[in-house]
């Protein structure tokens, strides 16, 4: 009897013991499994919120954006190229509607592009707080937002170039005056004529300077934002009530407010250094176009050819009107996202 009893008591131990283990070995992978959930929930968020942000500011500035490229392309009527000329050509040859020319290529483009650079951006300074051990609730320096924000543009430049370079054809170019008729008919027929004119390369015509100013771009936009964060921190109570009520994960977020005010100027910053190098990006993807002569035989061709013709103010031309357009522009933008951020992890 003792032997029997003490079978089953050894028995009933082995059990639970293998039961505890078994459980011990299950918990870590459920929260792996939970942890890896809630992480593509979170990316997923946030580069919907990217999308919509950037949809929203292009579409409430594309009339600028509009007026800019012609004037960088001088693919214009107008012998001053004067904001107010380049309006009323466009209205004379194209209506209103002409206003918004190549913003359907521009939306298809944008979404996909700031859905990336956002949670991109937001992925890698992740990256960096964990690699210098930065708090959640401490402002990352604004180097590594610098570094975040450039590798974040790289990442959207390789995704949706293509999508850039027909809206550079639509927008760059004005209807024919005598019969009121566009070259570049949406994204898809530019896409098709290209292809069929000019081959399958000619989609990523102006890619170097692209990428060389993708870097730079949205590492200046994310790193004045960074840098006006850290010189403007929000009132220490105002912090403490916002890092309370926060998650360790969001504790770090700012204002809708903040972000649009910080935005704009990074947006400003951002398009006035390298504007040049949207320049030379705007001439290459024009060059084979149906109506233009001119021929560049790559990035460096151009910028000589472009310097030996007009010198240095050619670089430039249309800067005022694109600094014009980048502060609301970049203001709507980072307001927008931190907004909808917010509001989708309230509700969501």
């Amino acid at each position: 009897m003792e032997t029997a009893s003490s079978t089953t008591t050894t028995t009933t131990t082995a059990t639970a013991s293998s039961s505890s283990m078994e459980s011990s070995m299950k918990r870590p992978t459920t929260t792996i499994v939970q942890q890896s959930g809630q992480a593509a929930s979170d990316m997923t968020r946030r580069m919907v919120c990217g999308g919509l942000a950037g949809c929203i500011a292009k579409t409430a500035t594309n009339p600028l954006e509009r007026i800019k490229m012609l004037s960088q392309t001088g693919e214009h009527t107008s012998k001053s190229g004067s904001v107010v000329s380049l309006y009323r050509a466009i209205l004379r040859n194209e209506g209103v509607v002409g206003l918004w020319a190549g913003n359907g290529a521009n939306l298809l483009r944008i979404f996909p592009a700031k859905a990336v650079v956002f949670s991109s951006n937001d992925a890698f300074q992740g990256m960096f707080r964990r690699i210098t051990h930065t708090p959640d609730h401490q402002k990352l320096h604004h180097t590594y937002a610098f570094l975040s924000g450039g590798m974040a543009g790289v990442c959207a430049t390789v995704v949706t170039y293509p999508l850039d370079f027909a809206r550079g054809r639509i927008s760059g170019k004005l209807a024919n005056t005598a019969t009121s008729k566009k070259e570049y008919r949406g994204i898809l027929h530019t896409v098709v004529l290209t292809v069929r004119d000019e081959g399958f390369l000619a989609l990523y015509k102006g890619v170097t300077p692209t990428l060389l100013g993708a870097l730079p771009y949205e590492g200046i936009k994310f790193g004045t934002v960074g840098l006006m964060e850290k010189l403007f921190p929000l009132s220490s109570s105002s912090q403490q009530d916002e890092n309370e009520s926060s998650s360790s994960s969001s504790s770090n977020k700012s204002t809708p407010l903040r972000k649009m005010v910080f935005g704009g100027m990074g947006g400003v910053m951002a398009g006035l250094l390298t504007y040049p190098n949207d320049t030379v990006r705007r001439l290459l993807q024009l060059q084979g176009s149906r109506g233009t002569t001119t021929n560049y035989n790559g990035y460096i061709d151009c910028v000589v050819q472009t310097y030996r013709k007009e010198g240095i103010p050619r670089f430039y031309r249309g800067v005022t009107i694109n600094i014009v357009r980048m502060a609301p522009n970049a203001a709507v933008q980072f307001g927008s996202y931190e907004f909808l951020k917010q509001l989708s992890e309230t509700y969501l």
